[in-house]
């Protein structure tokens, strides 16, 4: 009996020696978040400073009601984005289903631009795939009849070594809206090539799920094609561990290609300066590889200081040789923010991407609120040449963005704004603003007929609005003056806050939609002068955060001291909106509501209002 017990107490001797060393390479060898800023969730902005410079575009409105202004098919479940850069052009794959998650028919769409900002309409790239009529999947009851596969993808693109781009997706099977199309009993994964006139090469499925009958199969293997190229290419994806570790949801649960054979999602990972990988997964797991993605050090854990519920992680290295991570800090979807590393292990701050929340307009199987799902530019898809970090994303599971982080990331600038757009290089104008640029709600430089450039916010999205902002160096008093050209006065609205480092605001300035420049004061407002359409007007104020007290001059005429609505110790940003804040969704919105129906009126577009900003100036006093 002792000889036994002495036998355990080893055993287990050796069991804490090794958690203890894993504990401590994970400790010393680990992505872990060392700042001390946190996201509030009460706000849709977490309360975060801004990367200065983020624009944000909507490049897919779901519309069932205009399908020819969306995706032409009006379906409105559109998720998990991916991006490429190649052949001096932005690719980005989402995957698209009629209404809600799990639900068919669902396709995969590729959409692409040539600057980031302005992009085509997207094109079917994977089709709708039918199930054959009687087919049973192991372990669901249920048979087939009139049954499509379910699209998924947690890898879009490949660039192959003589420098061909190709698609891939995968083809899932749920046998009903709770059955889980990622549980590797499904068709398999497809892939099939970009060219560069636009034109898309046939598909292939480059590697079945074992319990698929490969004689119901749509499309061959590649194995079968005549082109030397995509063989190639194919061998090549299916030689490396860090593409395989992608497809470990989707993949037969005993793959041998595929390193890890752990349900750890979504993963993402880069590489070190030393060659060693991070790598990450959703609720911010993480681990380090040494070899390429073959073995890794530890079993991933959660990532010490990240705070990261079920959606995706991304992580990058940057164009100035530093780290980034971009994700969801909060138990929520919302909102997207990025943090970013001097030697991709630790890193220290906190910044905002994406802060705003559109109203979920279309009931769907699954859908959760927020900016959410983050990929960018895996290292071998390309680099964009202007230097910044890009990013894609679905708010609400509905509408597809992308995002532009200029690099190096910083929430700060030094000097005060001296913004006259006309006066200011192509290109070169929003260089320091963060822009929310929507399809139907839009925030741009437009030249106007008679050649002068200005800031233009238009809006006629019932739902949402345009907004930008513009960071400027904290100050406890100081002076603003900016001119406003409103292109109507009897509809439409502009608001214009002074807000603090967390987004705050203290003074709200409001062009109201009945033709009145008013001011917040506590719960009212006040009126300061009417507006006229088409005419320009220049509004200076001048504020001190110390004794709450701020002035108003509208084209050199004086209106007298107001009061700030909200206590503050200074200003950092200012900000042009042409909508209402928003408080919902908030932490207490109920998740996945199977019920939900769609909102009224969501094929309804508005009256269009046009509000131009030639210029901002500001002074620290």
């Amino acid at each position: 009996m002792k000889n036994i017990l002495n036998i355990k107490n080893n055993f287990l001797v050796i069991a804490v020696t090794i958690a203890s060393c894993t504990a401590a390479v994970a400790q010393n060898d680990t992505v872990r978040y060392v700042g001390k800023t946190l996201s509030n969730i009460d706000y849709h902005h977490g309360q975060l400073s801004p990367a200065v410079g983020v624009h944000a575009t909507q490049i897919m409105r779901a519309s069932r009601e205009h399908p020819e202004k969306s995706d032409g098919y009006g379906w409105t479940y559109n998720h998990q984005p991916t991006m490429a850069y190649w052949n001096n052009t932005f690719f980005l794959e989402y995957l698209s289903g009629r209404s809600g998650e799990h639900i068919p028919p669902s396709q995969t769409l590729l959409v692409t631009s040539k600057d980031g900002e302005n992009w085509g309409m997207p094109k079917v790239i994977f089709p709708v795939y039918r199930i054959p009529d009687g087919w049973k999947k192991e372990g669901v009851d249920g048979v087939a009849k009139n049954l499509d596969a379910i699209m998924h993808q947690r890898m879009g693109f490949y660039t192959s070594s003589d420098k061909k781009l190709y698609a891939l997706a995968y083809y899932g099977i749920a046998m009903d809206e709770k059955d889980d199309p990622n549980d590797g009993k499904g068709v398999g994964r497809v892939i099939r090539e970009i060219h560069k006139d636009g034109s898309f090469g046939p598909i292939y499925f480059i590697r079945y799920n074992k319990s698929w009958d490969k004689s119901k199969s749509a499309f061959p293997l590649y194995t079968k094609s005549k082109d030397r190229a995509l063989k190639k290419a194919c061998e090549e994806i299916l030689s490396q561990p860090l593409i395989m570790q992608q497809w470990v949801e989707e993949a037969d649960r005993d793959d041998e290609l595929i390193p890890l054979q752990k349900p750890y999602k979504a993963f993402s990972y880069y590489h070190l300066a030393n060659g060693n990988v991070v790598g990450l997964w959703k609720h911010a797991l993480t681990s380090v590889s040494k070899d390429g993605g073959k073995n890794w050090e530890y079993m991933p854990l959660r990532a010490p200081g990240f705070v990261n519920s079920n959606a995706k992680i991304w992580g990058q290295k940057t164009s100035d040789n530093r780290y980034a991570t971009v994700y969801n800090p909060s138990e929520y979807r919302w909102p997207l923010a990025i943090s970013t590393s001097d030697d991709g292990l630790n890193y220290t701050d906190l910044l905002l991407v994406h802060g705003e929340i559109s109203p979920m307009r279309y009931g769907g199987n699954y859908k959760s609120y927020g900016p959410q799902y983050v990929r960018g530019i895996t290292e071998n898809n390309g680099t964009p040449p202007d230097g910044k970090l890009w990013v894609s994303y679905s708010v609400n599971k509905e509408d597809i963005w992308v995002a532009s982080v200029p690099v190096p990331v910083t929430s700060e600038v030094k000097e005060n704004a001296n913004d006259v757009f006309n006066a200011m290089p192509d290109g070169q104008e929003l260089k320091l603003w963060n822009t929310y640029n929507l399809s139907w709600a839009s925030a741009k430089i437009e030249k106007k007929a008679d050649g002068v450039k200005w800031l233009t916010l238009r809006d006629h999205d019932l739902f949402d609005y345009s907004r930008v902002e513009r960071v400027i160096p904290f100050a406890e008093k100081m002076e603003a003056t900016f001119t406003v050209k409103p292109e109507q006065n009897d509809h439409g609205l502009l608001q214009i806050e002074f807000q603090n480092k967390q987004g705050l605001p203290s003074i709200r300035l409001v062009f109201d939609s009945e033709g009145v420049l008013k001011v917040k004061n506590g719960a009212r407002f006040s009126g300061i002068t009417k507006y006229e359409a088409g005419k320009e007007y220049t509004i200076t104020v001048k504020l001190d955060a110390a004794s709450r007290s701020y002035t108003v001059k509208v084209n050199d005429k004086e209106s007298g001291t107001k009061i700030f609505y909200a206590p503050t110790d200074g200003i950092s940003r200012i900000m042009f909106r042409t909508g209402d804040q928003r408080y919902t969704p908030n932490p207490d919105t109920a998740p996945d509501i199977e019920d939900y129906v769609d909102l009224p009126n969501t094929g309804l577009e508005i009256p269009e209002a046009v509000f131009n900003i030639k210029s901002l100036v500001t002074e620290k006093l």
